[in-house]
């Protein structure tokens, strides 16, 4: 008698210690799909800095060219040419200024979507584990309730004598 009562103690303790890591798995789950949705909502971000980017690198290119053909039709009156030589220049350098931007967004976009596969690999493992540690707690609920019939059943007999 005093063996099934450990026993079921036993049980009963590791029940509990299955449902605590159950339970911090779940948590730890949570954190990485938050995580996950963060990474998410930064790559939105930066996906639509980079279309601005793209919308604006075409705005000077285009204000480029249109700087280049004033610059060729007004090669008769000098301070214009000039003038738009600088502008010219302005915009070329805003032109590279942007294009390094455009690198580093891409970049950064490169090495958030890297993070995010390894997240999303880290969630499909977390997600296998904790299936696992269900599997188990099922197992060993299921063992606990056939101990507690059994201690039941026990205990009729018990009874009955």
């Amino acid at each position: 008698m005093d063996k099934v009562k450990e026993k079921l103690t036993n049980l009963k303790l590791e029940a509990e210690s299955w449902q605590e890591k159950y339970e911090e798995l779940k948590e730890q789950m949570k954190q990485l799909e938050q995580d996950n949705i963060q990474k998410e909502n930064e790559i939105k971000s930066l996906t639509v800095k980079n279309q601005q980017l793209d919308q604006e690198v075409e705005k000077l290119e285009d204000q480029i060219k249109e700087t280049k053909e004033l610059a060729e039709e007004s090669t008769t009156l000098k301070s214009h040419n000039e003038n738009f030589n600088k502008k010219n220049q302005m915009l070329e350098e805003e032109l590279e200024e942007t294009d390094r931007k455009l690198k580093e967004t891409s970049d950064r976009l490169k090495e958030i979507e890297l993070n995010s596969e390894t997240l999303e690999r880290k969630t499909a493992a977390l997600q296998e584990e904790r299936d696992e540690w269900e599997k188990k707690y099922e197992e060993v609920a299921a063992k606990y309730e056939d101990a507690k019939k059994e201690l039941e059943e026990f205990a009729n007999s018990l009874e009955n004598l």
